[in-house]
């Protein structure tokens, strides 16, 4: 028998295929899957104990995979570590004008932080994700991180700040593999998520969406006036909260061409609105990079995403102080969004990324 392994198993078609995988290939295998206390009703209730929460419907729907896999499914509490870990994040990036991305932060965190760290302590070895990421060796034994083989579910941006101590731990079976494989090795093998929808970038926003979530956490909506970026006041938003860089409905502002959000005024609380074009940007600042491998000699020319569904881009990077780092893209880009990860890569392989603090529109 090989080494345990333990699979963070979700409910849904990836994670459960995953750990069908690796006990094939002859693996013990575990599941681990997390409570977060934002789970979409099946009986998740603030305030329940673990206990309570084991008997819920939700976890019983758990030890259905639990049965088709023939494996042990461990139901572990992450709540508190999700509330101060990526909830206190997101509200507080949006309180100052930013628009978060959790996904950035819940993999390095919790995924590959409180659950790897619960998963050792079982005796597991390594820690698998459905993930659609390869990993590779180098020469000197350091972890490289490579986008996944299919281009369309390629998840190799929500890793990227990721250490090689964590990359060291992580397995990611379905790699090399495309969705389409995975379900069809799910339906011959009569593998049936719980889950059926794909996992939203956003797990912990439901029906009541940003603004709503937002309000329950304590966030109240602050009026403020809507600006062209002339000065000229053409209208009141009903809180920042509301608004990103680049979006264009709920500004409701009437004009011969659609207003597009520029900049969120937090000290004002103004939103600065304009044309797409006013978009535009070839350069912007990161911060608190992190390399996968090791720190680059610069200039270094690499593509670049700037949000997850944006096509890498050709650019240059340019080391300023501390881990800040400025971005000289090639062709202009549009709503580069203070917030969001820029994510580098030079061909398939994630070298690394940082935070985006300006746009310098």
């Amino acid at each position: 028998m090989k080494s345990l392994i333990a699979v963070a198993v979700s409910g849904g078609v990836d994670s459960l295929t995953t750990a069908f995988l690796l006990k094939e290939k002859g693996h013990e295998v575990i599941g681990i899957h997390f409570i977060t206390g934002f789970e979409k009703d099946d009986g998740i209730k603030p305030g329940l104990g673990i206990s309570e929460i084991q008997n819920s419907s939700h976890c019983r729907n758990i030890e259905m995979l639990s049965e088709q896999l023939d494996i042990p499914i461990k139901i572990f509490d992450c709540r508190k570590a999700f509330k101060e870990k990526i909830v206190s994040y997101f509200k507080k990036t949006y309180l100052a004008g930013k628009t978060p991305n959790p996904c950035l932060i819940c993999n390095p965190e919790i995924k590959f932080g409180t659950v790897l760290e619960y998963a050792k302590k079982i005796g597991a070895k390594r820690i698998a994700t459905g993930h659609y990421i390869n990993t590779q060796t180098d020469g000197k034994g350091r972890q490289q991180l490579l986008r996944g083989d299919d281009s369309y579910k390629d998840q190799s941006y929500f890793l990227a700040f990721l250490s090689q101590s964590q990359l060291a731990y992580a397995c990611f079976p379905l790699g090399g593999m495309k969705k389409s494989d995975v379900k069809k090795i799910a339906a011959k093998n009569g593998l049936k998520p719980t889950s059926k929808k794909e996992s939203q970038d956003v797990c912990f926003i439901h029906e009541k969406g940003y603004a709503g979530f937002l309000k329950d956490q304590g966030i109240p909506s602050s009026p403020g006036p809507i600006m062209e970026k002339n000065g000229k006041v053409i209208g009141e938003h009903k809180g920042l909260h509301l608004f990103t860089i680049g979006q264009r409905r709920g500004i409701n502002c009437p004009a011969p061409n659609p207003y597009h959000v520029l900049r969120l005024d937090i000290k004002n609380n103004r939103l600065i609105v304009g044309a797409k074009q006013d978009l535009l940007s070839s350069t912007c600042t990161v911060e608190k990079t992190n390399w996968i491998i090791q720190k680059p000699s610069f200039p270094v020319h690499a593509q670049v995403k700037i949000r997850y569904q944006h096509d890498p881009t050709p650019a240059t990077l340019v080391p300023l102080s501390g881990q800040r780092i400025e971005i000289h893209f090639k062709k202009p880009q549009l709503s580069i969004t203070p917030g969001q990860g820029a994510v580098f890569y030079r061909n398939k392989e994630v070298l690394g990324g940082g935070w985006i603090i300006d746009n310098k529109l």
